[in-house]
């Protein structure tokens, strides 16, 4: 007799499919491990296919696990809007996720946040940033603000800003590669780059450019690390005018044409949630309010 598939199990196996370990999915389905072991098995006989080889080390996926991975996200995303959608009539409450760069963290979205919360007294936020780029699809976050459009996907997206960038450097690096009454060429400069894993970006393009195939003494994977460096006197920099203008740095171009949009980014499936709605209108607003900073000098 064949057994009826249950929800249930299809979140133990992305459990396991993330933690890799049925004692990390136990820890984060708050159940015992036998349950979890009792349950994947029961959804292995119900699908009829081995969803994971296990080794000494963990549980890794099939192929056949490795195709229904997709569907069981699609399925959690499901029932996920279908809770969301439940709660529209209620208050804004709950937490928020926000993946963003350190940058635009520390400038603009943190100071903002005192007025959303006095709104809003039972949001919660989580400012998520960094380096490494978090997967809105895998409900890493719930939201993001990022200035490389992404993919198409599952994801609704919104342009709210454009940042613009000019060549800057420190008053004491001009002085020294200037040539009296002459000036100097940007050509010949040296320059604080972007690292290898970075060279897609406008401002790297630039200056592969303008140096003709002559590498950057200094190189750097985060715009936070670049400006320290030309604030150091290390050499110019690509930067966008709001970060080099609270350093003092002195714009020497900005006629470059070079600037990045700011996207707005959410999970279709959380685009009626109120909460993350009350997030998402705070932030358009704010980025509006705001060009002016972010465009100019």
């Amino acid at each position: 007799m064949k057994t009826e598939f249950n929800w249930d199990d299809a979140r133990i196996f992305l459990a396991i499919a993330r933690a890799g370990t049925l004692s990390g999915a136990a820890n984060a389905m708050d159940m015992g491990i036998a349950t979890v072991s009792r349950r994947l098995d029961r959804l292995e006989q119900t699908l009829a296919m081995p969803l994971f080889s296990r080794h000494q080390n963990g549980y890794r996926l099939t192929d056949d696990g490795e195709a229904m991975l997709e569907r069981a996200e699609a399925l959690e995303h499901a029932v996920i809007a279908f809770g969301e959608t439940a709660k529209l009539q209620g208050s804004v409450s709950g937490l928020v996720r926000l993946a963003t760069s350190d940058n635009l963290a520390t400038h603009f979205i943190l100071p903002s946040l005192p007025v959303l919360l006095e709104t809003h007294a039972d949001l919660r936020i989580e400012v998520l940033s960094g380096i490494q780029s978090l997967n809105l699809h895998r409900r890493d976050a719930d939201l993001a603000i990022r200035m490389v459009k992404p993919d198409a996907g599952n994801l609704t997206l919104k342009r709210i800003g454009t940042v613009g960038f000019g060549v800057y450097g420190s008053q004491p690096y001009l002085d020294a590669i200037s040539v009296k009454g002459v000036g100097f060429s940007l050509s010949d400069a040296q320059y604080v780059g972007w690292s290898e894993s970075h060279q897609q970006l406008p401002a790297a393009k630039w200056i592969s450019r303008t140096l003709r195939g002559r590498p950057c003494k200094i190189e750097a994977n985060t715009l936070v690390a670049q400006v320290a460096s030309v604030s150091a006197g290390l050499g110019l920099g690509v930067l966008p005018h709001f970060m080099a203008r609270q350093k003092g740095l002195k714009c020497i171009d900005l006629d470059i044409d070079v600037e990045q949009g700011l996207w707005l980014v959410m999970h279709t499936d959380l685009a009626g949630s109120r909460r993350v709605r009350a997030v998402a209108d705070h932030l358009i607003a704010l980025f509006e309010v705001n060009q002016h900073s972010l465009q100019q000098p």
